[in-house]
């Protein structure tokens, strides 16, 4: 099935278009209802399956390979549905029309997609700032996982730049690189394994539930699965800053627990000249200023103009493949 319509001449034209209309309809009309959102049922199954996987007491040093395997299976048995489920969507949709099918493409991507939604969270973060210390932390707490009680107001801007950056990769750029290479089934794929790795990859207890073993099989599922993208969106912040001091780059990336998410702040960090980073766990660009106000709306930007460049890469190499096709 997914042969037949990568053959198709009109495939990578279809995808181009896909992806110019779920860009604009985001950057329009932002998230769909809650009721209606792909992602959100994806949460859900997690969160069923979760409360039943991971036990409620850590045990130290012991090795839960059963707690492991019932995680790698309760992720195959979750991933398998968005695959079939996005599979037959876009099958569906293709084989009806090629106009109206690359049409309704765009949309069933849109969800899987979430520009706006950062980029408007941030400022949202730098705006409850002026207003007080507390609304600040408030208002990152509905961005960050992290503590956030006793972050002081650069920290509170360090931890939402950060995020913007992370969230780049996380929510543009990879979920459009899977896109491209396997249509909507890799979009969706992507989305799963990220909101797994973000609901099941932790490292010891979250939300009174041990997630050492449970949770391993998904934080490196999104491991392997961003490892790419993180790296692009570092090259993309990279080309619309004019320039990253690349030794710095890999020198700054590695310091953080994640094999990928220290690629895209580390080029923040390198773009704004600011110093970023997490309490007790990591820095990145220690030589860099704190961050200020402006440095908020100055991320924003590189932001928008970060994700205007990949849509443009993308649909040139789209092109490129749909010609030599022809």
């Amino acid at each position: 099935m997914m042969n037949s319509l990568a053959h198709a001449p009109s495939w990578p034209l279809g995808l181009v278009a896909a992806l110019w209309l779920a860009l604009l309809v985001d950057r329009w009309l932002g998230e769909p209802p809650v009721r209606w959102h792909p992602v959100v049922w994806m949460g859900q199954y997690l969160g069923w399956v979760g409360q039943r996987l991971a036990p409620q007491r850590s045990q130290p040093g012991a090795a839960d390979y059963r707690r492991f395997w019932l995680g790698a299976l309760a992720w195959w048995v979750g991933a398998a549905l968005v695959l079939i489920v996005s599979l037959a969507l876009q099958w569906l949709v293709l084989a009806w029309h090629p106009v109206a099918g690359a049409l309704l493409l765009g949309l069933l991507l849109k969800p899987l997609l979430a520009w706006r939604m950062l980029r408007d969270e941030v400022q949202a973060v730098e705006a409850a700032l002026q207003t007080s210390l507390e609304s600040g932390r408030a208002q990152l707490a509905r961005l960050v996982s992290r503590d956030v009680s006793a972050l002081d107001e650069h920290q509170v801007r360090e931890s939402a730049i950060e995020s913007l950056a992370e969230n780049l990769n996380d929510s543009v750029v990879a979920p459009l690189f899977w896109f491209v290479l396997l249509g909507l089934p890799g979009a969706a794929l992507y989305r799963y394994a990220n909101t797994a790795d973000a609901m099941w990859g932790y490292r010891g207890l979250r939300s009174g539930r041990d997630w050492t073993w449970a949770g391993k099989w998904a934080a490196r599922a999104d491991d392997v699965l961003s490892w790419l993208p993180a790296r692009l969106t570092a090259l993309l912040l990279a080309l619309v800053r004019g320039g990253l001091p690349w030794r710095a780059l890999w020198a700054q990336a590695p310091r953080t627990p994640s094999p990928n998410s220290g690629w895209p702040m580390a080029a923040m960090a390198l773009a704004l000249d600011v110093r970023l980073g997490k309490p007790g766990v990591y820095v990145l660009h220690e030589a860099g200023r704190v961050p200020q106000t402006a440095d908020t709306a100055r991320a924003v930007r590189l932001g928008e103009r970060a994700v205007l460049l990949w849509a443009v890469l993308l649909a040139a190499a789209l092109f490129f493949v749909g010609e030599n096709r022809a």
